[in-house]
């Protein structure tokens, strides 16, 4: 469901704008379709037409999304294997103080060689309303003030959605404008749309690499701009938005973590409104990476703030229950498949009929 199929469901009803405002702002705040003034039921800020459908309306919205598996993480996050009405699963994450990962497609088409979401490339895209649906599940556990659309997917991909998402989650949804994040690996429509937006979102550009040919094997999907040019896009989006660019570094041992790649990073953000974030890489058996060493993750932090850059090391939210994007999925699309594979061994074991066992 589009959120403009949400909106022409409830105009059907007879309902006016002033209505139909109300139920959206609260499925949005994850409040009950009927809610309003805590003293005046119902029948006094509702039409009749409209308060009949609403049943049936929070059924097709309940639909939309479930929780499969929840996954608390020491860190205090959680991770949410989300399924959807027709089956497919995404993740969302709780994440520590208050904010929330959502998904914005099932599969990814960037191919990112370190990211598990991209194995299997893209399979369709997760529509406005199921974006929604996740922040509602997410919110009915714990409070929600900042939502980051940085989990499976690359968002700039499925734009129109994200940006639907984005902006009934900014005018109904009680989230500060700064406290939606837009991640992209980079896109020029991205520079393009995002100012042209009511709500224009905080951005964060996963960079990994100053380098043009390393970033074009790590992100081989990726358009092929060039770093230097990324930072001076991004610098200008955040000039005019007054939100520092929120740079994103997965750490690789032995790959991304050299001091020559740290005065890139120099090189490149000296003097530009943004924040360096050094994310230690989240291994999985599936993949040959590692994160470097404590020691050597501390060694690089000490030398970009020595050299006035702004950086923080962010750990990935629940390293410990599968945290990396796509590895809680990939590992119940595991678990599904060997189940499967499980049941038609014993069927094939099974005695036939008239057998004598």
């Amino acid at each position: 469901m589009r959120l403009d199929a949400l909106r022409q469901t409830l105009y059907a009803t007879g309902a006016k704008d002033c209505h139909v405002d109300r139920v959206i702002r609260a499925w949005a705040q994850g409040k009950p379709l009927d809610a309003g003034p805590r003293s005046h039921p119902p029948e006094t800020y509702l039409p009749l037409a409209l308060r009949h459908a609403l049943p049936g309306l929070n059924e097709q919205l309940s639909a939309l999304a479930r929780v499969r598996s929840e996954h608390p993480g020491e860190d205090g996050s959680a991770r949410l294997l989300v399924e959807l009405a027709d089956g497919q699963t995404v993740e969302s994450v709780l994440l520590p103080r208050d904010g929330l990962c959502i998904s914005t497609q099932i599969g990814c088409a960037v191919g990112c060689t370190f990211c598990m979401t991209g194995r299997d490339g893209l399979l369709r895209q997760v529509s406005s309303g199921e974006m929604v649906a996740q922040v509602i599940l997410g919110r009915a556990r714990r409070k929600v003030t900042r939502i980051v659309f940085m989990g499976m997917g690359e968002p700039s991909h499925n734009m129109d959605n994200v940006l639907d998402a984005i902006n009934l989650l900014g005018t109904f949804g009680g989230i500060g404008h700064k406290n939606l994040v837009f991640s992209t690996v980079g896109d020029y429509r991205v520079f393009e749309r995002l100012p042209q937006e009511i709500v224009k979102p905080a951005l964060a550009l996963s960079l990994h690499s100053t380098r043009a040919e390393l970033r074009a094997e790590l992100l081989p999907k990726a358009p092929r701009i060039d770093p230097a040019e990324l930072v001076e896009l991004s610098e200008i989006y955040a000039r005019t938005t007054s939100y520092p660019i929120q740079y994103q570094w997965t750490l690789l041992d032995g790959i991304n973590d050299s001091f020559e790649e740290m005065d890139g990073i120099v090189r490149l953000l000296s003097g530009k409104y943004a924040i360096m974030n050094l994310i230690p890489y989240n291994a999985t058996a599936a993949l040959a990476y590692r994160r470097p060493p404590v020691e050597r993750i501390t060694e690089l932090t000490r030398y970009l703030h020595a050299q006035g850059i702004r950086t923080t090391v962010r750990n990935s939210a629940g390293q410990d229950v599968d945290g990396g994007c796509g590895q809680l999925r990939a590992r119940d699309s595991a678990a599904s498949a060997g189940r499967t594979s499980q049941r038609i061994a014993e069927h094939r074991r099974a005695p036939g009929p008239g057998s004598s066992g």
